[in-house]
């Protein structure tokens, strides 16, 4: 009998030894089981040449045509990737609705002597649960958000907290993207595999414990979080990360060090900000790009851009907001900074209305 998924977490509590997409490519790409790897029985262009025939000569024609370039694949992936799998090896298997391209593959698997499973509902059963886990259901773990200005390391703190007992939902990482115009580290997800990996996420938080998240805005590069999400961020209290305005230039020198060494990739990020500054603001940042001058560029960008921004905004916040004082940000200071947040954390004072 396939494998029937009732929640998000049955994948880790089954234990598969691999999970296959049997999907063609731009199918995976799109989305996909976590952690599944690629291995199609029909590739996009025989899956629409299948379709094709089905449509236009016969629905027999096709089944035969289909079933040929499926048995070549298989045949493939059998002296390939999966050449060198045990004979203990088990595997999940599943495609689009859990048919055939899932079924006929595991058929020929079984037919090798592995213990092989396919998903009942395939892909749309999975991607079920993931709508209903984000758009349909509150978030049950109580929110925390890390907040400050560019250049606070809330990134990197949050990613210390961990270490500290303090669980942690990291939005940026799970989205390819640190969150500003300066903030591409390249190829983001496609929206479904983003809300995908957050939906895991999310399910396996323990809802008995706060969970901190970095303070966003309700779309991180191009991919957008869900409304009960961004509901719970919005009301949930707040740690503010407070540093020097040094500090803060320094420690984007350091985490951008990556723009500073493209100037022509640093250059267009500033020209993204014609909307919102002068012409002649933009002309001097410009200036000090060609110019080298990073350090110069990090504060006006502060001053000018980032910190007035954050101000207006934090004017219309409604919740508590707990300040941490951060003197410096360098390497050294960074463990003792998530040492005292991860402390307010644990304490309980910090919950609020941090649920959605």
């Amino acid at each position: 009998m396939p494998v029937t998924l009732t929640s998000l977490t049955d994948l880790d509590a089954l234990g598969f030894d691999e999970i296959i997409d049997a999907r063609t490519p731009l199918e995976h790409a799109e989305d996909a089981l976590p952690g599944a790897v690629n291995l199609p029985v029909l590739d996009d262009a025989e899956r629409a040449l299948v379709g094709t025939i089905y449509r236009q000569v016969s629905p027999f024609t096709a089944r035969k045509t289909g079933a040929a370039l499926v048995a070549r694949n298989v045949a493939a992936h059998l002296q390939g990737p999966l050449a060198d799998r045990p004979g203990e090896w088990r595997p999940l298997v599943y495609c689009w609705r859990g048919g055939q391209r899932s079924g006929a593959f595991a058929t020929i698997l079984r037919g090798v002597g592995w213990r092989v499973e396919t998903l009942d509902g395939g892909y749309k059963a999975w991607r079920r649960l993931v709508v209903q886990a984000l758009y349909d259901r509150p978030v049950t773990a109580p929110v925390i958000l890390l907040d400050g200005n560019t250049g606070s390391a809330k990134t990197e703190v949050l990613n210390l907290l961990p270490g500290f007992g303090v669980q942690v939902l990291d939005l940026e990482g799970l989205a390819a993207h640190r969150g500003s115009l300066f903030g591409a580290v390249g190829p983001q997800p496609p929206q479904r595999r983003f809300e995908g990996a957050l939906a895991m996420a999310l399910a396996r938080l323990d809802p008995a414990r706060p969970v901190v998240v970095e303070a966003e805005s309700s779309k991180i590069g191009s991919c957008r979080l869900p409304p009960a999400l961004w509901k719970a961020m919005v009301r949930a209290p707040r740690l503010v990360i407070e540093a020097p305005r040094e500090a803060r230039t320094g420690y984007l020198l350091r985490a951008y060090a990556d723009i500073a060494a493209d100037p022509r990739r640093l250059m267009a990020v500033i020209e993204q900000l014609r909307p919102w500054q002068p012409a002649a603001r933009i002309a001097e940042w410009r200036a000090m790009v060609a110019a080298g001058d990073h350090a110069a560029l990090a504060a006006g960008l502060i001053d000018r851009h980032y910190d007035p921004r954050y101000a207006r905004h934090r004017a219309r916040v409604e919740v508590p907001l707990h300040r941490v004082e951060a003197p410096a940000l360098d390497p050294g200071a960074l463990p003792g900074l998530a040492t005292r947040i991860a402390a307010m954390v644990r304490e309980g004072g910090l919950r609020g209305d941090g649920r959605s």
